[in-house]
């Protein structure tokens, strides 16, 4: 059984949807695969609970109990790769995870470490992507599944999903109507690269 861990920092929509399409899709009968944990670097995300009503593994690495150490970055992503090694994972998914990764951690997990960005990329890396969008006068907006490099929202892409900016969306109604694309876009994009692996 190829084991997934699904990384997560909030209220999990996206790590719900891939758990739930595991589920109705049969991936362990499928892809051999399941999700064998979902862990959060804040003790108090709302998706912890989520997972756990779905009868998901959960763990918490909280990043704050590494603040005041010399390296609290690096002693946080080693503490997590630990937390993450023990299920032997063949994939890893960031979900709504917000912590930039050292690229120790990156490299440790390469080829095999997916991402959702809230934008067509390359366009509008980081943050704010919406009001960017927005501003920017796009006629369109979505979100990319990709694979994860050291280069911050860089990597080989694997799905996007697009939407149409409305000419009185705010960045609030742009993002809701993009992060039900997320929902749609980012199990199909897992399935897809699971039914790729040998």
């Amino acid at each position: 059984m190829r084991n997934i861990v699904i990384l997560i920092s909030g209220g999990g929509s996206n790590m719900l949807a891939i758990a739930q399409a595991a589920q109705r899709e049969h991936w362990p009968e499928r892809f051999q695969a399941r999700i064998a944990c979902v862990i959060s670097n804040r003790p108090q995300a709302g998706g912890l609970a989520k997972a756990a009503e779905l009868g998901l593994a959960t763990q918490v690495v909280d990043h704050k109990s590494f603040e005041g150490q010399s390296h609290p970055r690096e002693a946080f992503d080693s503490a997590l790769m630990q937390a993450i090694d023990v299920h032997q994972p063949s994939l890893v998914v960031l979900a709504g995870f917000m912590r930039i990764l050292t690229p120790g951690f990156v490299v440790h997990y390469q080829g095999r470490l997916l991402n959702i960005h809230p934008s067509l990329l390359p366009a509008f890396t980081g943050l704010n992507t919406h009001q960017r969008a927005i501003d920017a006068g796009c006629r369109f907006a979505g979100a990319t599944v990709h694979q994860v490099t050291v280069d911050l929202d860089d990597g080989p892409i694997l799905a996007q999903a697009v939407v149409p900016v409305m000419p009185d969306d705010t960045a609030d109604s742009l993002a809701a109507r993009v992060l039900t694309q997320e929902h749609l876009v980012y199990p199909q994009a897992i399935a897809e690269w699971l039914s790729r692996q040998p």
